[in-house]
């Protein structure tokens, strides 16, 4: 039994591996495309969540939250027409409401460094905070180009992924090749 999980799983991590790796290739080569894709994905699943939303909020148990659910449902659904039918303009846009969270985290942080009682190095929150604000500032300030970097960046980040999975998966398959020339040579 054991054996049969480790074939199987050694192939499905190089498969996962190889499509990860040809992800972040796609999304290197092109990040403009890859941050619309996202912004697409996005806009998509602000619909599914409307819908249900709104679903949600007819049902005979959503009696005290049914406002709410509503309000939320048709925030979703507008939110979602504007990502699926200008995708590009949602990507610049969700980059620029993510710098500005970037920095107000960062100022956030910083001042939690100051009232912090714990063992953490001061430093290092004041560090943390100073990289989310930078970053916040830079993707606030042109959020266009964060668009691309968080693409490039997610591209990376798949690429080495991708290749974790593959030398794990030809690993364990060296492993289980090993295993069973040991059973076959054990009388």
């Amino acid at each position: 039994m054991e054996r049969d999980w480790l074939r199987t799983s050694w192939k499905m991590l190089v498969v996962r591996g190889v499509i990860a790796i040809v992800f972040g290739i796609l999304a290197i080569v092109w990040p403009i495309s890859t941050a619309i894709a996202l912004a697409l994905l996005w806009g998509f699943w602000a619909l599914m969540d409307g819908i249900g939303s709104l679903a949600h909020a007819f049902q005979p148990e959503a009696k005290g939250s049914r406002l709410w659910l509503v309000f939320f449902g048709v925030i979703a659904l507008v939110a979602a027409f504007f990502a699926i039918f200008s995708p590009a303009v949602t990507a610049v846009t969700l980059t620029w409401i993510l710098g500005i969270w970037l920095i107000v985290r960062g100022v956030f942080e910083a001042f939690g460094a100051f009232s912090s009682h714990l063992r953490t190095p001061r430093w290092l929150l004041l560090l943390s905070a100073a990289l989310s604000i930078l970053l916040g500032i830079l993707f606030a300030a042109n959020p266009g180009a964060g668009a691309v970097g968080i693409a490039v960046w997610l591209g990376v980040t798949a690429l080495v992924w991708g290749a974790a999975f593959v030398v794990m998966g030809l690993s364990l398959r060296r492993e289980a090749s090993a295993s069973d020339q040991a059973k076959t040579v054990t009388p």
